[in-house]
């Protein structure tokens, strides 16, 4: 497979997006999926079918994972990971952190990744073995070698209301050891702020392969770490990632070790209290 024709496709199927993100703002339908926040747009759909077609029309016989179609219907060596509206929430609102999220991984192993944020005009990409770039420039993670010298991003799951003592136990823990906590609401551009150095980590919990498969990578080729929250090899469908300049890794792992379990222990009393099962 040639790398450039592979670039060539997804930057054009990114920014194919990018365009019909931009032409949508203020203007796209909204329904809901799982809950009442649980949100997804015409857009959602109009860009996943842009991005989809355009990489079957380069690449017929690639499998595709995507947001809102689910999986294609055939098995390959050589699949695409899509997030086509990443922040719906945020651009159902018209608050600026949304983009489009796009993966390729050959045998499993994400190889390529680039995620654009078309208001900003912000295009991150990332071959392994090559780098991240950011509007074709290099970047890299912060040199922050201490907690309290960080600024963290985070967010918070779809089941945010019944399990909120669980997530804010440990948004409580980072807040009281950090220079400050953030919350945008779009996975794929926060882990391309750590990966910039705006930010020196970020963790979540729920997330779905087409959240972090490219920011994970643009992460790791700008000199971070992304793993699972116990520091072992990131699984893209585990949901628990942390994501960091690699120099404050192992003090998050070890906050989110130790919180765990009173986290746990609030989320089950907020259970009983409300009388359902936790």
């Amino acid at each position: 497979m040639i790398r450039g024709e592979l670039e060539k496709v997804a930057m054009r199927a990114a920014h194919a997006a990018g365009r019909i993100h931009l032409k949508g703002l203020n203007r796209a339908k909204v329904s809901r999926k799982s809950s009442a926040i649980d949100l997804v747009t015409t857009v959602d759909r109009d860009a996943e079918d842009a991005v989809v077609e355009i990489i079957q029309r380069a690449f017929p016989t690639h499998a595709i994972l995507a947001e809102e179609g689910g999986a294609s219907g055939h098995e390959s060596e050589h699949r695409w990971i899509i997030d086509p509206l990443d922040g719906t929430t945020n651009f159902v609102h018209s608050f600026p952190a949304f983009c489009v999220s796009i993966a390729y991984s050959h045998r499993e192993r994400i190889e390529f990744a680039v995620v654009f944020d078309a208001l900003r005009k912000e295009c991150f990409t990332a071959w392994r073995g090559r780098g991240a770039f950011l509007n074709g420039a290099p970047i890299r993670v912060s040199r922050v070698t201490t907690l309290a010298e960080a600024l963290l991003a985070t967010g918070f799951a779809y089941d945010r209301r019944e399990r909120r003592r669980f997530y804010l136990c440990f948004w409580e823990e980072f807040m009281t050891r950090v220079q400050g906590v953030r919350r945008t609401g779009s996975a794929a551009l926060d882990l391309c702020c750590v990966a910039s150095g705006r930010t020196d980590g970020f963790w979540e919990f729920s997330l779905k392969p087409w959240d972090v498969a490219a920011g994970s990578l643009i992460v790791s080729e700008a000199g971070g770490r992304a793993t699972n929250m116990d520091g072992s090899t990131l699984d893209l469908a585990g949901g628990y990632i942390l994501a960091t300049n690699g120099r404050i890794h192992d003090e998050m792992i070890e906050v989110i070790r130790t919180t765990r379990p009173e986290a746990e222990r609030r989320h089950t009393e907020l259970a009983r209290i409300e009388g359902r099962a936790a």
